[in-house]
């Protein structure tokens, strides 16, 4: 299947690291940017024709891509001056670059990248700010028994405030942890099919238009995920992904379970 990254956004909350120049998604995880661990996700499930939503900051991954060391990820011998590599991350990759519009909603990129799903009965969609070790394989699975028109990974969740349970006098009840809340988040993998298109306006957002639209008509199905999920929407985030990366906490990376560098 086709994988379609949103990747054109201004990551507001990300700004004043680095270079504000630097898209959300090229923010680093140890020697690879957030985008790159996506789409090694994608890949290790068999995955590897992407279509990337371009907008603020795409001529940054444009570049990265045209300019790849696959050295800095894989083994190599320096032989005579030439350096022959032992294996390669990305060479197997299909990448098509998409200007979607620097102020675009994520439903807007979506439709623009239309025509390259053309005869495409399914494909897979993600914000490439988030880190998983959700089993897709076992996702797809179920959503094509659920007879739905799109999925999306659920998860517990993530804030680590408390909901209180007070009545109308201002006296509090009970207390929970929200993680323990009986209620589910987006967690941003999605499986489409060309349904989808259908729902969203010109403008229009993907998930409130076209998956609320879907969830209306029970065509919406929700994979329920409990193991590692992890977003990089904040400097804090990325850099609790990028310090475990470097502890060799690195359970997104399912592509290399032995856990030595990649």
């Amino acid at each position: 299947m086709k994988v379609v990254l949103f990747c054109g956004g201004y990551g507001m909350r990300m700004r004043n690291y680095r270079d504000d120049m630097v898209p959300k998604p090229m923010q680093m995880v140890g020697p690879r940017p957030l985008l790159w661990h996506v789409m090694r996700y994608y890949a290790h499930f068999g995955h590897k024709d992407f279509i990337l939503c371009l907008g603020f900051g795409g001529s940054y991954i444009k570049d990265y891509f045209l300019t790849y060391r696959e050295e800095e990820s894989n083994d190599f011998v320096l032989r005579e001056g030439r350096v022959d590599v032992l294996s390669s991350d990305i060479s197997d990759w299909t990448i098509t670059f998409v200007d979607t519009g620097v102020d675009s909603s994520i439903g807007e990129r979506l439709r623009r990248v239309r025509p390259h799903l053309a005869g495409e009965p399914y494909f897979l969609a993600n914000y490439a700010d988030v880190l998983t070790d959700a089993p897709l394989d076992v996702m797809f699975e179920e959503f094509l028994a659920s007879g739905a028109a799109a999925a999306m990974t659920v998860v517990p969740p993530q804030s680590s405030f408390h909901c209180v349970d007070m009545n109308g006098k201002g006296e509090i009840k009970a207390i929970m942890p929200v993680a323990r809340m009986p209620v589910w988040e987006n967690g941003g993998y999605f499986i489409m099919t060309q349904a989808v298109f259908d729902l969203v306006p010109p403008g229009g957002d993907l998930v409130e238009d076209a998956c609320g639209a879907l969830a209306a008509e029970g065509r919406l199905f929700g994979f329920r995920h409990l193991g590692f999920w992890k977003p990089a929407d904040t400097f804090k985030e990325r850099a609790e992904l990028d310090e475990g990366y470097r502890r060799g906490e690195r359970p997104w990376m399912l592509w290399n379970e032995s856990g030595t560098p990649a």
